[in-house]
């Protein structure tokens, strides 16, 4: 009896080390993190054709800004808001777009890498 006890005191002692090394992992990296690099595909599948998404080419429509400059003219978490709504304010021939709540962090964390300097 005693012998099985012991096993059984391994066992829950591996089991409680899988479950706290599990929980710490996850806690490391949220599931939900942002991607920039998932915010760069957004942008090059919805705003490039109109706006500049990198750090240093020219906007392909002259009346959109390029996404470089943005947070000279608003702090990037305040478009936040704009993107879950619909932006309809953006220049004159801007379409309407709503985002998820995960594409609005990926691609607020990818305008964020572009307000550091080009290198």
């Amino acid at each position: 009896m005693a012998r099985i006890d012991c096993v059984g005191n391994r066992i829950r002692a591996v089991l409680a080390a899988t479950v706290l090394s599990a929980a710490f992992a996850g806690a490391a990296v949220p599931a939900n993190a942002a991607s920039p690099q998932q915010g760069k595909r957004l942008a090059l599948l919805y705003c490039s054709k109109c706006h500049s998404i990198d750090k240093v080419s020219p906007s392909p429509l002259s009346i959109a800004p390029p996404f470089r400059t943005l947070h000279e003219r608003y702090p990037i978490d305040t478009l936040q808001e704009a993107l879950a709504e619909g932006i309809i304010t953006g220049h004159p021939s801007m379409p309407e777009f709503r985002f998820e709540r995960d594409q609005i962090d990926d691609l607020l964390a990818y305008l964020k890498t572009l307000e550091q300097p080009a290198r």
